[in-house]
């Protein structure tokens, strides 16, 4: 029996076709990745089960019967729920109104009943390992938490389909468990769950059955278990097993550091608001410097407080020997820090604008004389970041939203490049990117330090930062437990540091 199918499904954008006669089909109870490289068409396929977008051509069927949904809210209604990588709740509701945002329990006399409904988001969301107060605003949460909250909410709808586009992507190994758990418990009542995820290791622990798009067509479906993995990419990436085999997995190295062992940057006794306590580090030229920790230890906000975009209480900072007094995001900027942050989508990209401009926003000042801007410059500028970074798209003029995960990424990171940094720091800089798009990402991130970029790299992904890192600086409840260089930069002692810190 069928829950969920679709059928000869294509979908054309203005000079894009996004999907090209997929068919896809889900059973109940049945766990079913979902994966590509960025632009095989996963999310449009999404966006199609779920009432985002019609099909140009092609059925989509539903418990048997052909269905035609007209709004997400309908798909919604019929027991397709979707939890999607970026948290699409109210920041500033409460995390009780945001779990029963659009189903209100209400009092005999119609009104909301707030006090019922935080008595409930408590024992509901204990079971997903969250012991916040859910009076408080979502907004003041950590990503991981809040993507727990939005797993909550799509489960306590009576559905049938749960679609999960990266859901590990904010979560601490904890959570993963916990989400896991979930979908085990789905998988025993029947529900039937689609699974999008960049990491093998949860694909080939969790997932039934696989399909696999590539440039908006079909080129595999089958039972997970008989794929071996370096196939698996070979599938995605569209090449022979024995050139994956050959190129492998470990692109970049991370250690380009110059012989002058001057730090290009340096950060003393950094302090801030009771989350960081006395952070120092330094990075030469040439040096990618890891900064590891679970989540919540204040990477993200080590790397915002040197960008001048958290409040530093005490501290020093220096750029190229120079110190960067009362900094400013425009201070910043103009000392040559460039920073890619952890949500592209809510604090990088601008969505509504195209790749062209997207670009230019940092470079404007310099493209203009007496005021007036130069399109030719601009153009020249953006071609050469769209070459060298492989950006696809249709051209410099395609919305930014409208392009995948890793391309979005990949815009956001020459527009950084653009301003010609002395330093970038990377806050996951391949979260939610997919097999191809990500070692690109890497390599690109390697090629930048052998230019004598200094960088600093945040990843949750303890592999990642150890193959990317020439150092790696670790941190715990925002401050420095260890560091290890050399031989030590290893997974096994990261985590034991991380541990041993804990402990």
């Amino acid at each position: 029996m069928t829950l969920l199918e679709v059928a000869g499904v294509s979908k054309v954008f203005p000079g894009v076709r996004a999907l090209d006669d997929v068919s896809f089909a889900l059973r109940p109870g049945e766990v079913h990745a979902l994966v590509g490289e960025n632009g095989a068409g996963k999310s449009t396929l999404i966006k199609v089960l779920t009432g985002v977008y019609r099909p140009d051509a092609g059925e989509l069927r539903y418990q048997g019967e052909p269905v035609s949904f007209a709004t997400p809210m309908d798909a919604q209604r019929a027991g397709i729920s979707t939890i999607y990588q970026e948290v699409n709740l109210i920041p500033l509701m409460s995390v009780a109104q945001n779990l029963f945002l659009g189903r209100e329990l209400r009092t005999n006399l119609g009104l909301v009943d707030r006090t019922r409904m935080d008595r409930e988001a408590r024992d509901i969301l204990a079971g997903y390992g969250v012991t916040t107060d859910v009076r408080e605003r979502l907004g003041s949460l950590p990503l991981g938490a809040q993507q727990m909250v939005a797993l909550a909410r799509a489960v306590m709808i009576d559905a049938k389909v749960v679609v999960m586009d990266e859901p590990t992507s904010s979560l601490e190994p904890r959570e993963v468990e916990t989400l896991f758990g979930v979908i085990q418990d789905l998988h025993e009542r029947g529900i039937g769950i689609i699974y999008v995820s960049h990491r093998m290791d949860e694909l080939y622990r969790i997932c039934d059955t696989v399909t696999i798009l590539r440039d908006g067509k079909l080129v595999h479906t089958g039972k997970l278990a008989d794929l071996e993995r370096v196939r698996l990419v070979a599938l995605m990436l569209g090449r022979e097993v024995s050139d994956v085999r050959r190129e492998g997995f470990t692109v970049f190295t991370g250690d380009h550091a110059a012989a002058d062992d001057t730090p290009v940057l340096r950060v003393s006794g950094l302090s801030s608001r009771n989350r960081l306590h006395d952070i120092s580090f330094g990075v030469r030229p040439g040096e990618v410097v890891g900064l590891g920790g679970l989540l919540g230890a204040g990477r993200s906000e080590t790397i915002k407080a040197i960008a001048g975009a958290y409040p530093v209480d005490s501290g020093e900072i220096e750029v190229d020997g120079t110190p960067l007094r009362h900094p400013t995001t425009v201070k910043a900027v103009a000392a040559g820090i460039a920073v890619q942050p952890e949500d592209r989508k809510a604090e990088g990209i601008i969505p509504g604008l195209s790749i062209r401009e997207n670009i230019a926003l940092s470079i404007l000042p310099r493209m203009s004389t007496f005021g007036l801007v130069s399109d030719t410059k601009i153009d020249e500028v953006v071609d050469r970041f769209m070459t060298r970074l492989r950006i696809k798209a249709s051209s410099p003029h395609q919305r930014v939203g409208d392009l995948s995960g890793g391309n979005q990424q990949k815009v956001l990171l020459a527009r950084l490049l653009a301003t010609g940094p002395k330093v970038l720091l990377l806050d996951e800089p391949t979260r939610g990117i997919d097999v191809g798009a990500k070692a690109e990402v890497q390599a690109l991130i390697d090629e930048l330090a052998a230019e004598g970029l200094g960088v600093v790299l945040v990843s949750s992904d303890a592999e990642e930062l150890v193959e990317g890192s020439g150092r790696v600086v670790v941190l715990r409840d925002g401050a420095v437990v260890g560091v290890l260089t050399g031989e030590d930069v290893t997974t096994e002692s990261l985590l034991a540091t991380i541990a041993e810190a804990g402990a």
